[in-house]
């Protein structure tokens, strides 16, 4: 299909004809959650619902313009951010195409955004936000501003505030762009080139600043917050800005580990040129030779603002023009440096120079964000190493299948596994689930798995470790709690009995296998507190494997009991944590009904590492959204 033609104000109206009757309004609704995250999905729905009336050729969507959605899209991301600061409940937005009827110029776009926090006033001006607020409305004269009419209807229940945008309502003989919704929503493009739809100088900065700055800086910010990388942050700049903004831009990143020489934006040990764009790709390359050879130079005074700097000459010598370059700061620290530039012209337009002042801004937090990501995640990925096995114990006779899914990928889980000798002819084997989530519960596990070795090589029975890590557990809780508070009592505060944060609980399946002269091995089980471990047989029949007992770390003295079975040639023993058996769809759980033991059963017939990916499988499939807990899955199979 081929892109929408340009529209004029001149366009034939069926609504202008004698006897017309518009037709039903194209409507769309959804409901919000009353959090920060609600404006940028407001945003994202408007832009999809234009979109797709357009690509739908409903009939009042003719005239929906980039002038238009951008309008749209601020506007209801005021009245969805003033819904979720002033009322903080779940928000409901409704959008609306109006034909124009009998006596009307124009078609109409309503946007309704209700909120059910009735006894709340509308807050029309900005109130000062404590610092580190992600975002907070400008009020309801922006609105005002830029619609033809809006109001406050009040239900039972809720407050609806409401506004009407004119459809195509352009002064005579003014020729505008239409919203490239095949472009950007159909062919799936990345939504950076949403945010600027078509490859078109701006010849009107003012204008186009004044009013589309605000969504092209809101849009960006969600863009750029999600990114978990510091090249793709700088990736997205460069796309953001060309060609909407600038015909190129460069963006260069300092070594965190080393301080970039004074004065230079590139070139040194402590700096790399991270990206180039340019709106034509063959000069991209040939831009890249040039900066890399004949870096800007920046004064040593120089802070956020814009900076002249030299054109590319060697690069960009046919087309001249002029260059700025932007300090990227975060926090009091120089993470980087963007230049952009503009050919044909001598300067930029103050306007435009401050808007990307502030989008410089954006990108420096983006790229902080995604340094202090990149650090938490290595050193969760080290602390991950030292919490479980480097590799699983080999066991005559006895086949495995193992199947770890921390929540937060990379980062450290609540749960863990364990499979190791622990004697002449004889293998132990642990799956566990700690109370809490990263730090809190890595500790714990990086004392539960060291002490469940020791005592297994110590010769204690599967009953007896459980007694002795209980008590460990315990103990261990005390002494924190002892030292919280001496520190407390040193500083002169009260001291508050421990719970809570100082409880270590433990959920553990433990277990040892020893291998019988006839074939098979003899398997002695305890859970506390853990999902039962499931036992199948060659022929599909499925049952529980042990008994229920109480968590590790809530009663001082608790006694354990263990229970022994054999398993021979076919038998499968199945092991998981509750991120397998509590997964939920809706209000139904994953083991609800012996789905568990159903889905082991379906399983009859593969070997040990098919059924660990299968159950895995079947998880994730139980519910359209991502696992919201860790996951673990042991399979030992007989031989």
């Amino acid at each position: 299909m081929g892109s929408i033609p340009m529209q004029r104000e001149t366009t034939f109206r069926a609504s202008a004809q004698p006897g017309y009757q518009p037709g039903p309004p194209a409507v769309v609704c959804t409901s919000l959650p009353g959090n920060p995250l609600a404006p940028a999905a407001a945003r994202r729905f408007v832009r999809a619902a234009l979109a797709d009336w357009v690509e739908l050729a409903v009939p009042a969507a003719a005239g929906v313009t980039d002038r238009l959605a951008d309008d749209a899209v601020l506007l209801v991301s005021e009245l969805v951010t003033n819904a979720v600061v002033h009322a903080g409940t779940t928000v409901e937005l409704l959008c609306r195409l109006d034909e124009a009827g009998l006596g009307e110029s124009t078609d109409t776009l309503v946007i309704e955004v209700s909120d059910h926090h009735p006894a709340r006033a509308v807050r029309s001006e900005p109130t000062p936000q404590p610092p580190g607020t992600p975002e907070y409305g400008r009020g309801l004269q922006l609105v005002a501003t830029l619609s033809d009419s809006w109001g406050i209807t009040y239900r039972t229940g809720t407050k609806a505030v409401w506004a009407r945008l004119p459809v195509g309502g352009v002064q005579a003989g003014q020729e505008i762009e239409s919203y490239a919704s095949e472009q950007a929503m159909q062919r799936g493009l990345r939504t950076a080139e949403i945010l600027a739809p078509l490859p078109r100088r701006i010849t009107h900065d003012t204008e186009w600043v004044n009013r589309g700055a605000l969504t092209f800086l809101a849009e960006a910010s969600d863009l750029l917050a999600g990114q978990f990388d510091e090249d793709l942050v700088a990736a997205l700049a460069g796309q953001l800005l060309v060609p909407r903004l600038a015909d190129w831009c460069a963006v260069w990143l300092d070594d965190e580990s080393e301080a970039a020489p004074r004065g230079a934006v590139s070139g040194g040990p402590g700096s790399r040129l991270a990206r180039v764009w340019h709106t034509s790709e063959q000069r991209m390359e040939e831009l890249r030779r040039s900066l890399e050879k004949d870096p800007p130079l920046l004064p040593e005074s120089a802070g956020s603002g814009a900076v002249p700097v030299k054109w590319p000459g060697e690069a960009l010598a046919d087309e001249g023009g002029t260059a700025l370059a932007y300090r990227l700061t975060a926090g009091g620290r120089a993470l980087g440096t963007l230049i952009i530039g503009r050919a044909g012209m001598m300067r930029f337009a103050d306007e435009v120079t401050g808007l990307i002042e502030d989008f410089s801004r954006r990108v420096a937090l983006a790229i902080s964000a995604a340094r202090r990501y990149q650090r938490q995640a290595t050193i969760s990925q080290v602390l991950q190493r030292g919490l479980l096995p480097s590799s699983v114990a080999d066991i005559p006779g006895v086949q495995s299948g193992v199947v770890y899914e921390p929540r937060d990928k990379g980062g450290p889980g609540g749960d863990f596994y364990d499979v190791f000798q622990a004697g002449k002819d004889r293998w132990c084997f642990a799956l566990g689930d700690v109370q809490g989530k990263g730090v809190e519960a890595a500790v714990v596990i990086g004392l539960a798995r060291p002490w469940l070795r020791l005592l297994a090589r110590e010769g204690y029975e599967v009953a007896e470790v459980l007694d002795r890590l209980n008590q460990l557990l315990l103990d261990d809780a005390t002494e924190a709690a002892d030292a919280a508070a001496a520190v407390v009592a040193a500083a002169g505060g009260q001291i508050v009995p421990p719970d809570g944060a100082t409880s270590r609980f433990l959920s553990l399946l433990y277990g040892e296998l020893i291998p019988m002269d006839d074939g098979g091995v003899r398997c002695t089980v305890a859970s506390a507190g853990h999902p039962l471990p499931l036992l199948l047989s060659p022929d599909g029949t499925v049952r529980a494997a042990a008994s229920p007992q109480l968590l590790l770390g809530v009663i001082d003295d608790a006694t354990y009991a263990s229970e022994s079975f054999d398993l021979r040639t076919g038998d499968t023993l199945l092991c998981v944590t509750d991120g397998v058996t509590e997964r939920r769809t809706g209000q139904l759980m994953f083991d609800d009904g012996d789905g568990l033991a159903k889905a082991l059963a379906s399983c009859a017939g593969l070997d040990a590492s098919l059924i660990a990916e299968r159950i895995k499988r079947m998880v994730h499939e139980f519910s359209e959204r991502p696992p919201d807990d860790d996951m673990a899955v042991l399979v030992l199979q007989a031989q």
